[in-house]
């Protein structure tokens, strides 16, 4: 019973990391959070019928032999119960353990699909610490939770946008790679060829 608890414990552990996820990865976690209760519960009530069999069991043995109501077949009968609830909670077990190994791969998967969406518009902007003469032409976009600069830049690549993390470093000061604050806006450059 303490494995199940140390498990249960692990499982809320994960699910308080999976909290983090996209609406979408949320309703996989209530799903699977929902199925791991529900085992959990029939575990319990197995466990529960395996304890009422060994008390019928003991006492079966504890009266005496002769006893015309307690015959061979009665005893074998309650041996073949316990083993199958037994087995069914091996079952269970091993059900559980997988359910939580689905959670620490969805808990371990990126925490962020999030693209920058299409820019529509170029804005100038003059930017003093940027190398090069007079205004620079480019697009804003407003950090997103769960955003990196690497997919920021990546994103505006895959829109015909060429533009690398360095050159956002650049057209930013005081931008932080590591600490992406969400709502911060930025300018993305692009630079023509």
């Amino acid at each position: 019973m303490k494995t199940i608890s140390l498990w249960v414990l692990i499982l809320t552990f994960a699910v308080g990391l999976a909290r983090a996820q996209d609406s979408g990865t949320q309703q996989q976690i209530d799903q699977l959070r929902g199925q791991l209760q529900d085992l959990t519960d029939a575990q319990a009530l197995q466990a529960k019928r395996l304890d009422a069999l060994e008390r019928e069991i003991r006492e079966l043995r504890d009266k005496p032999a002769g006893n015309p109501g307690v015959g061979q077949d009665d005893l074998q009968k309650l041996a073949d119960q316990v083993q199958e609830i037994d087995k069914k909670r091996q079952e269970d077990k091993a059900l559980i353990l997988k359910e939580i190994e689905k959670l620490g791969k969805i808990g371990s998967s990126p925490t962020s699909s999030h693209r920058p969406p299409p820019a529509v518009s170029a804005t100038s902007t003059e930017n003093s610490t940027v190398p090069g003469p007079g205004p620079q032409k480019g697009y804003d976009y407003t950090i997103q939770r769960g955003d990196t600069l690497r997919a920021i830049a990546k994103a505006y690549r895959d829109q015909g946008i060429k533009v690398t993390t360095d050159q956002i470093l650049k057209a930013n000061p005081g931008l932080d790679a590591n600490n992406l604050k969400a709502g911060r806006k930025i300018f993305i450059p692009a630079l023509t060829p």
